[in-house]
């Protein structure tokens, strides 16, 4: 059994390498998102109903995550978009599936941020353009979504809410973290630079 995990560990570790230290956060990052997915049913079932059927539809989107890695490898550009548009074509739908009641588009924002962060400043053009998408989305779609697929009661509106509050920031946190370290590693790259030349 831990022989097991030891081998998918390495895998995705493998699958997930990539020499750009930006397309090697959005493949981690995808594949975290991609790996907790099949938990929302389990966390769905043990906080508010035993009808989970409009969380399996959720799974639509796990092909997207699970598929940024292989995309960034034929276009670095192309691999990172995908995972913010992922991330907000999983929000639309999981809105529509829960209603807005849900707080799910919450996870809106850590999309917006990860497009911000994913794209160096030459190709800051795609990182504002997802962004406003992510922010559009919720400005444009908020109230067009309708009666949605699962209904719930306030309580359990509540409980889902909260759910998708403590995951948004939860990711959120990753992400930034994920980031002040590539940050760290930049400077201290940096910082050796300087002192061979200096020497």
């Amino acid at each position: 059994m831990i022989s097991t995990f030891k081998r998918l560990t390495a895998m995705a570790r493998a699958y997930a390498h990539h020499p750009d230290p930006r397309v090697a956060a959005a493949n981690m990052i995808s594949l975290l998102v991609a790996s907790n997915q099949p938990f929302y049913p389990l966390y769905l079932w043990w906080l508010m109903s035993a009808d989970i059927t409009a969380a399996w539809f959720t799974f639509l989107s796990t092909p997207f995550f699970l598929a940024v890695p292989a995309v960034a490898r034929r276009n670095s550009i192309a691999g990172r978009a995908l995972l913010p548009l992922a991330g907000i074509g999983n929000t639309v739908l999981s809105a529509w599936l829960f209603g807005t009641a849900s707080a799910v588009e919450i996870f809106l924002v850590p999309c917006g941020i990860i497009a911000l962060l994913l794209f160096r400043p030459h190709e800051r053009v795609f990182s504002l353009a997802l962004t406003a998408l992510a922010f559009g989305v919720f400005l444009l779609l908020h109230d067009t979504y309708g009666q949605p697929l699962a209904l719930y009661d306030a309580t359990e509106y509540a409980a889902l809410a909260r759910l998708n509050l403590v995951s948004a920031s939860m990711l959120t946190a990753f992400v930034t973290i994920l980031f002040s370290g590539i940050l760290a590693q930049a400077e201290r790259s940096a910082d050796a630079t300087g002192h061979k030349k200096a020497g």
